[in-house]
């Protein structure tokens, strides 16, 4: 079972176990992190589960795609070359030690 890591924007870390094939943002609702909004409930709608994946991450999780990279520009923070929405990021072993960031605000 993959373990991810979410910072809040004041820097207060909570790691929690991701079941494999689960998006990081149905981990972070199955788990209560505040910080992730997910108006759309992973229909990747809407912008509310902005994260900021850790440097040291992007490689392994990847680049968003042409229609998460247009989602984004609806985010209520600012979006960085790190930026992705969590819900189009899947959990996998590979991904064991993920470290999200999470925005200010999603709304």
């Amino acid at each position: 079972m993959p373990r991810l890591t979410f910072i809040a924007s004041q820097g207060t870390p909570r790691t929690v176990d991701a079941r494999s094939g689960d998006s990081a943002m149905q981990t972070a609702l199955a788990h209560g992190i505040d910080g992730i909004t997910a108006e759309c409930g992973g229909a990747m709608a809407c912008a509310t589960c902005h994260v900021y994946v850790a440097d040291e991450w992007t490689d392994r999780v990847g680049p968003s795609g042409e229609m998460e990279a247009d989602m984004l520009e609806f985010a209520a923070c600012e979006v960085t070359p790190t930026s992705r929405l969590s819900c189009q990021i899947k959990m996998t072993e590979a991904l064991d030690g993920l470290v999200l960031y999470l925005p200010e605000a999603q709304v």
